[in-house]
């Protein structure tokens, strides 16, 4: 049985660097796609979703962060947390989605965050800046790195963050 993933781009596509959650869900669901593997591309995270990630063995979301140095992605494991506090620019937070996961359908797939750190968050239409559209590239590798990972069921936790360094 092939596990499904989902992986889920979020951010505002008005925000400059914050669009690079949609843009590399885009670029991902252009393919070619291993099979079980479904992309989301969403302005932000919305309780609607819960129901997707149950569904999901592993999810990875995609997001545009401040923390870092601007073009770092990093990969963080995500774990479950109902105090996770929601930001007014998602309006959910991944580890509230996943609570809501565990709490409603007893599920709780292998989560991740990739994220990329921006450098201008002005605004601009799907525009990234130099410093993120560098970061573009790094970022869907790391992606594809995780989708190949044979899946660890039963591993549960945050685990230390992986970092990509720009050049």
């Amino acid at each position: 049985m092939t596990p499904r993933t989902l992986i889920i781009g979020y951010g505002s596509p008005i925000r400059g660097d914050d669009a690079i959650g949609p843009l590399a869900a885009d670029a991902l669901a252009a393919g070619p796609l291993p099979l079980g593997v479904e992309v989301i591309s969403r302005h932000i995270l919305t309780a609607e979703l819960v129901e997707d990630i149950a569904a999901a063995d592993r999810v990875i979301f995609l997001d545009a962060t401040l923390e870092g140095e601007p073009g770092e992605v990093r990969v963080r494991r995500l774990a479950p947390d109902a105090s996770a506090l929601s930001s007014m620019a998602h309006f959910l937070d991944p580890r509230e989605l996943l609570a809501w996961c565990q709490t409603l359908y007893q599920r709780e797939p292998a989560a991740y965050l990739v994220s990329a750190t921006g450098h201008s968050f002005d605004y601009a239409s799907y525009s990234l800046s130099p410093t993120a559209s560098a970061a573009l590239t790094p970022m869907i590798a790391q992606v594809q790195a995780l989708v190949a990972e044979p899946l660890h069921v039963g591993i549960r936790g945050p685990s230390p963050v992986a970092r990509v360094r720009p050049a």
